[in-house]
């Protein structure tokens, strides 16, 4: 099993530069698209995808080393120190020193609906939140699960990918939107060089790709990141039972969140990635036209099944937990 979750675990931080890198040049094909289309100069289209560049460094960086909190601080999260809730920390400490990480600081976000999110760039750096719903509703065994999920994306450096891939998702969005409000308002577009005479269509037609690419970019850089998203679930799952030795609790605890009709008001469309699953529930309002950034759980939990040796769900079970979930 240990080579399974090594070989699991390069590829997963493999793949994922891999989708980064993606979006970054998705990035780059946007700006570049936009500056040559609407000016008719290869230099502006350089240009463009240089200022589009900066941008998402910029925003990098600031996601990078402020990232974490401004999560916290928009999921309504309050640090508790030990003397305040000793099983969690004590469940927070045990699962730290079994993952071979610093223990990270430990927050609460007062909601009934039972989740749980790790935030931070590394495991130096990491904070973990729950609601108050989890602790209420799960036992030790089952919050052990919960706790070593959420240590394992610290240790394998999901929290990091989170936070950079979320960024620059959400810039491509935003200039995306920029330059289709502009071209709308007749702000972009049309301007043709003097010296260009011949490359009047080639322009048009980057022009068209240009407007092509702001349409579906978000789309694509969406999928990107749930296919980080997903891919990391599973990997965590895995590596909890590897820390606790008991794939049961984090069965359990599954199947209790995914029968929990409690809405959990302080997630979005910015942060429902980071939690311990879907926090969005399919009978919201607010889901339509979402898509889902987190496997199915009874996908999670007939993986969970497999390792203890246990038969898959039957198909009242699965029909049941995916009704809820």
């Amino acid at each position: 099993m240990s080579t399974s979750f090594y070989s699991q675990q390069a590829a997963n931080r493999r793949n994922s530069f891999l989708l980064v890198l993606a979006v970054v040049a998705l990035l780059a094909a946007l700006g570049f698209a936009i500056g040559y289309g609407t000016t008719g100069v290869p230099a502006a289209g350089l240009g463009w995808l240089g200022v589009f560049g900066v941008i998402a460094i910029v925003m990098s960086l600031a996601s990078y080393f402020g990232g974490d909190r401004m999560v916290l601080a928009a999921s309504r999260a309050r640090e508790i120190g030990p003397d305040e809730l000793p099983q969690l920390h004590n469940v927070v400490a045990e699962m730290s020193l079994a993952a071979g990480i610093a223990a990270p600081r430990v927050y609460l976000i007062d909601d009934t609906a039972p989740n749980a999110f790790a935030t931070g760039r590394d495991p130096r750096h990491a904070s973990i939140a729950v609601t108050t719903g989890l602790l209420d509703k799960l036992d030790r065994e089952e919050l052990q699960g919960v706790i070593g999920h959420e240590l394992s994306h610290v240790r394998n450096f999901d929290i990091r990918y989170n936070l950079l891939v979320g960024v620059l998702v959400g810039t491509i969005a935003l200039l995306a939107d920029f330059f289709l409000r502009m071209t709308f308002w007749g702000g972009l577009g049309g301007r043709r060089s003097s010296g260009d005479r011949g490359g009047g269509g080639l322009q048009a037609l980057v022009l068209v790709l240009a407007l092509f690419l702001a349409i579906l970019a978000p789309f694509f850089a969406r999928l990107v990141q749930l296919a980080v998203s997903r891919q990391r679930e599973y990997l965590a799952d895995a590596s909890s039972v590897e820390l606790t030795r008991n794939p049961r609790g984090l069965e359990r605890a599954l199947a209790t969140i995914a029968g929990d009709r409690e809405v959990l008001e302080v997630a979005n469309r910015a942060t429902q990635h980071l939690y311990f699953t879907n926090p969005i529930k399919k009978f919201e309002q607010r889901s339509q036209g979402l898509f889902s950034t987190h496997p199915a759980i009874v996908d999670r939990i007939n993986r969970l099944r497999v390792l203890d040796g246990q038969r898959p769900l039957l198909d009242g079970e699965a029909r049941t937990l995916s009704g809820l979930e």
